[in-house]
């Protein structure tokens, strides 16, 4: 059985992990990427500001910057969408990554349900 000054030990590192884990997501700041698509390299820029699980931002290419909508943090996970205008035609990028460290995001975007590609966006310091 635990003593009473166990338990509290044991309640408070489980709020500090908690914490911990929460602080981890913070993904505010530039973040650089560049990785092989269909149309050759491509280099990117997202800048991220995060309002509690709210991800607005810019995604920034050699093609145009655009502004992230849908964006969201939920843990680990991160999904937006980078409504991109291409020749005219609107294409939808759908990210989802994984956080993997304060400096690391694993990312698949789905190119308008035409390519999948992988990426890591790495922040920039």
């Amino acid at each position: 059985m635990l003593s009473r000054g166990r338990v509290i030990v044991l309640a408070i590192f489980a709020a500090l992990s908690v914490v911990s884990v929460f602080a981890a997501a913070d993904i505010t700041g530039k973040w650089t990427a560049a990785f092989d698509t269909q149309i050759g390299e491509q280099k990117y820029t997202y800048t991220f500001q995060v309002k509690g699980s709210e991800l607005t931002g810019t995604a920034a290419s050699e093609l145009a910057t655009t502004a992230i909508k849908n964006g969201k943090v939920d843990g680990d996970t991160v999904t937006f969408v980078e409504p991109l205008d291409f020749m005219g035609m609107v294409l939808e990028i759908t990210y989802t990554g994984k956080i993997v460290s304060d400096d690391q995001i694993d990312f698949t975007r789905n190119v308008a349900d035409i390519a999948t590609e992988k990426l890591v966006a790495k922040r920039v310091k």
